[in-house]
């Protein structure tokens, strides 16, 4: 069988790569992808184990960066969210003709909170543990679950919920292989100490009302990274683009420096 991953193009201008996060698949990207395809040419990717691409797999950013550059577009702007956000990055750091741009959407280099050395904000290890066990029992009830999570806090979390099941019910669900590796990088992977090696203008995206990646993380790296943007939108949780769709999509046009 073809590990090839799965790939969808469309519209016309510059190259414009979106990767989505765990559990999902890049149907969560359709309402963004309408916005933005008069502008760019969107390529949206289904991730290895993923959607269209569930029959294909890989245990880390290296595995899955390699599958990417097979079709992914050279020097285009890369758009990654949440564990995107981690595959986005890693493909600065190791495969720079490929990225032209960054920007991270409600995405941490480090998911995982931390007491020691250093204070660091993001997501208990207890809860991602929790994760990995329930994920063997019933990965369905889990991935609902996590989509609850994802949209908690935010005004229209119900709204946000329902969107992103149909987005991700509506292509094959993911192997629970992939499942699995996906949680140990967000349990495992620190990218803080390579952030200052990005040579590529950088956009940090943030939801104030996240409560996987707390907004404590945007302050924190702004410290670390003084050369980028952020942005933080008021009103959303860990999933902007759903939540504040149009502003959301009107960052990544300033980014771009293009006029709408």
């Amino acid at each position: 069988m073809s590990k090839a991953l799965y790939w969808h193009v469309s519209g016309s201008g510059p190259d414009l790569v979106l990767v989505h996060g765990w559990g999902m698949n890049g149907a969560v990207w359709q309402q963004t992808v309408k916005t933005l395809e008069s502008h760019f040419t969107v390529h949206v990717v289904d991730l290895p184990g993923y959607g269209h691409s569930s029959h294909s797999h890989a245990k880390d950013l290296a595995g899955i960066s390699d599958l990417l550059i097979t079709d992914a577009p050279k020097n285009a702007i890369w758009v990654g969210w949440s564990l995107g956000g981690l595959v986005a990055t890693h493909m600065a750091l190791h495969h720079a003709d490929y990225v032209r741009k960054l920007v991270t959407v409600a995405s941490s280099p480090k998911f995982s909170a931390e007491k020691t050395p250093v204070m660091w904000r993001g997501i208990q290890p207890n809860v991602l543990t929790a994760f990995t066990e329930q994920l063997v029992e019933d990965f369905q009830t889990t991935i609902e679950r996590f989509m609850a999570l994802q949209a908690m806090g935010s005004p229209s979390a119900r709204q946000d919920v329902k969107q992103l099941k149909q987005a991700v019910l509506s292509r094959p669900l993911p192997n629970p292989e992939s499942l699995l590796a996906g949680l140990k990088m967000l349990s495992d992977v620190d990218l803080r100490e390579q952030l200052p090696e990005i040579s590529v203008p950088m956009l940090r995206l943030y939801g104030r009302l996240d409560g996987l990646v707390p907004i404590k993380v945007a302050k924190d790296l702004d410290k670390a990274l003084p050369h980028t943007e952020q942005f933080i939108f008021t009103q959303s949780s860990h999933a902007p683009f759903m939540t504040e769709a149009e502003a959301f999509c009107s960052q990544l046009l300033n980014f771009a420096e293009i006029t709408p």
